[in-house]
């Protein structure tokens, strides 16, 4: 470490969290409005976005969240087809109620309506990961796509505008489709090659939206997190990419998989404050303090030693409970780095047993605080994997998102391991926390789909770079 360094005061992290907008200014500038559906292991939300058209800056309208648990039982006759990570049962018309629930809520709460003010909708899932079969990952998009109908969503807001005859007039001086279609990179990154991505790691998608999301959100900040960057999206499990420095697009070089969320909820899970299977960090943590001490970073060890880090070995079909391929990723050159506590989350009690003995022995506060420091050294030892792979460099931006990775103490602590790395002379100017990822991300990704974009603030190219426009038309042309 140099001496600069050590002599400076302690970095500050970049959290980038967009100020409220009000429903006067969405109907007066060309805000583009879009939910995001997501269905999770943990919660299911509707996360309505608007982004204004002229600076390309997204501002969260509104969060309605509620617990995946809770959807209803099944009724007789209706099919179970999957069951999230903690063994909530599913059926088609249960998910497709919970998400006409939480929209028709998140549109009551801002005061707008699905019919005049929605502008796209995009729906997505974690609850994949612990799937067996394409069958059920398909039932379950079906589910998805039946919510938001019997919601009142018109089918043109969920599928790409054909022309840009279809583009609602406010938004046509802002959609470049006579000049460039989508062909499949969202901000400028290809899937990983050959694939959509879903066929290496059950939750690239996810994986996705996150990376496009922290590119929106970084905006926020002073961090420019284009290409090249490595996202992580600590939700209940574990997703993100990591892209390569090409231009006009990038590459997947690297995708993230396993367990997240489900190692913090693990641990309170063993206080008996929580319900045994399905209890989270979210029933307790709201405005309670976190306490880092020697205490906490003793029992932090001790709980590193049950989780495991590494390139996800050949042979395995799933990994932290993901299903994943690790021969076709080697096949394409993309590495699959995993987090699993024993063998896709075997060893997980051992969590709630020393969960247990924290709060008995020294209370929330401590058991808060060693989650965070947890957090933070599984962070470092993901991102250390990547650079022993040779996919992270200093050019590289690092981007974190989801509830087990932004909340509490843990960008101090990520920042402060990050810096440890020596990647950086400035790590602050390279990381970057950003609230809501995936929602962000389905609002980057109703753009792109819709070939909508503001050159003046672009999230594709490189970092440091201009514009990549033109760039994408001589491609295109070429091929």
């Amino acid at each position: 470490m140099s001496i600069a360094r050590l002599l400076r005061s302690k970095p500050k992290p970049r959290i980038a969290e967009s100020p409220p907008v009000d429903i006067l200014e969405l109907k007066k500038e060309p805000y583009f409005i879009v939910a995001s559906v997501e269905v999770g292991n943990s919660t299911t939300k509707c996360i309505l976005t608007a982004t204004n058209m002229k600076n390309g800056q997204t501002r969260i309208v509104n969060k309605t969240v509620k617990m995946t648990r809770d959807v209803r039982r099944p009724k007789p006759g209706e099919e179970v087809f999957a069951k999230t990570l903690c063994g909530t049962p599913l059926t088609r018309e249960s998910v497709s109620e919970l998400v006409r629930d939480t929209l028709l809520e998140s549109h009551a709460k801002a005061r707008l309506s699905i019919k005049d003010d929605l502008n796209f909708v995009v729906r997505s899932t974690g609850v994949v990961a612990g799937f067996s079969s394409p069958d059920e990952v398909g039932t379950f998009i079906q589910a998805l796509a039946d919510g938001c109908l019997i919601a009142g969503v018109p089918p043109r807001l969920m599928t790409p505008a054909m022309s840009i005859q279809n583009i609602p007039d406010r938004f046509k001086p802002f959609c470049l489709m006579e000049k460039i279609v989508f062909n499949g990179p969202v901000a400028s990154v290809f899937p990983p090659k050959g694939s959509t991505g879903v066929e290496i790691v059950a939750n690239e998608m996810e994986g996705e939206l996150a990376t496009a999301g922290i590119k929106e959100g970084s905006k926020w900040t002073d961090v420019d997190f284009r290409n090249p960057c490595l996202s992580l999206d600590f939700g209940t499990t574990l997703d993100g990419r990591i892209t390569s420095g090409e231009l006009p697009y990038s590459n997947t070089v690297g995708n993230f998989c396993g367990l997240a969320g489900a190692i913090p909820d693990a641990l309170i899970q063993g206080t008996g404050l929580v319900d045994p299977q399905t209890g989270t960090t979210l029933d307790l943590f709201e405005g309670k303090k976190v306490k880092i001490d020697k205490t906490a970073r003793e029992y932090a060890r001790r709980i590193d030693e049950q989780i495991s880090v590494e390139r996800v070995p050949l042979g395995r079909s799933r990994y932290g409970s993901v299903p994943v391929d690790p021969a076709a990723a080697e096949k394409i050159g993309v590495a699959l780095i995993g987090c699993d506590v024993g063998e896709n989350g075997s060893q997980l009690n051992r969590l709630a047993q020393i969960g247990r003995e924290i709060h008995q022995e020294k209370g929330l506060k401590t058991l808060f605080g060693t989650i965070d420091v947890v957090a933070s050294h599984t962070t470092r030892r993901l991102v250390e994997t990547a650079m022993e792979a040779g996919l992270v460099t200093k050019e590289t931006a690092i981007g974190i998102t989801g509830r087990a990775g932004i909340s509490g103490k843990k960008p101090e602590l990520i920042l402060e391991e990050i810096g440890e790395l020596n990647l950086y002379d400035q790590p602050e100017k390279n990381v970057v926390f950003v609230d809501d990822g995936l929602a962000r991300g389905a609002a980057v990704m109703a753009r792109c789909m819709n070939s909508m974009g503001t050159p003046k603030h672009p999230l594709g190219g490189l970092r440091g770079g201009g514009c990549i426009l033109k760039r994408r038309i001589d491609y295109e042309s070429r091929t």
